[in-house]
């Protein structure tokens, strides 16, 4: 993905989380706010050294990496979605699934994108 949609800085991920507006479940947090600043969706992934060694952790991010890249956001949002000790355990399709809920909880997705065609 392009630099133009992560999200680097600490206090950006900080100002993310104070604001509350959370969405998860038992695999996931989604953190987002609306930000008229930006003029695209902006993204930020976090796994704990909990989870696992390296390897593990990278294999979440780049799964949860292309299932972002398959949807339609909405513009000028943020997210930053944390992923729990749980997650471990799903596959990719799983993955997808509960991701997906997440994003219609907090509706972040374009009116009728096609984000379910594979």
């Amino acid at each position: 993905m392009e630099k133009k949609f992560r999200i680097k800085k600490n206090i950006e991920i900080q100002q993310l989380m104070q604001r509350k507006q959370t969405v998860g479940n038992i695999y996931f947090i989604l953190y987002y706010q609306e930000n008229h600043e930006i003029t695209n969706f902006r993204f930020a992934l976090s796994v704990s050294k909990k989870y696992g060694k390296a390897h593990k952790r990278n294999l979440i991010k780049r799964r949860l990496r292309e299932i972002i890249k398959t949807y339609d956001f909405k513009d000028n949002f943020e997210f930053f979605i944390v992923a729990r000790l749980k997650a471990e355990s799903l596959s990719f399709l799983e993955i997808k699934q509960n991701i997906d809920g997440l994003f219609k909880k907090a509706n972040l997705l374009k009116r009728g994108s096609d984000e379910n065609k594979k």
